[in-house]
């Protein structure tokens, strides 16, 4: 029966992969966005005007984006912390012989709710990235019709 339980686990420890390979996504982008407004931070007293304006801005929108990644990672390592608890469930179960299904259904359910939650954020994320990354319509020159 241990080789049932086995197969049972397999499911949940390849949605904690997925989780870990989220992670590391997550971990990377809050890297860079830690790194540029580093970089940001230093040049707010050096600018003056509307150059100074567009520093704060994007200032704003790199908090932003740390904020919501890091209640991403939160999510996704909750959520990674309830698979665990439910293969770990899953085991009990089978050695000690107590019916614990609803259990490790519960502590599942409560993961791929964090799961999803955590990708909701990121998708935030990449909006407000998006939203800080948008090239003013005035350097487009889009009534230049030669290029």
């Amino acid at each position: 029966m241990i080789a049932h339980t086995i197969q049972l686990a397999l499911a949940p420890v390849f949605v904690l992969v997925a989780i870990g390979n989220i992670l590391n996504i997550l971990s990377t982008r809050l890297g860079r966005i830690v790194d540029r407004s580093r970089h940001l931070q230093q040049r707010h007293s050096e600018t003056f005007g509307t150059e100074h304006d567009m520093i704060v801005s994007e200032i704003r929108a790199c908090d932003e984006r740390i904020t919501v990644i890091t209640k991403a990672i939160r999510n996704l390592v909750i959520s990674g912390l309830a698979i665990g608890t439910t293969v770990a469930t899953l085991f009990v179960e089978e050695m000690a012989g107590y019916p614990l299904e609803w259990v490790a259904a519960v502590f599942f359910l409560i993961a791929l709710a964090l799961l999803m939650w955590g990708l909701m954020l990121f998708l935030h994320e990449t909006r407000v990235a998006a939203a800080a990354l948008k090239i003013p319509r005035d350097y487009l020159e889009l009534h230049r019709e030669d290029i």
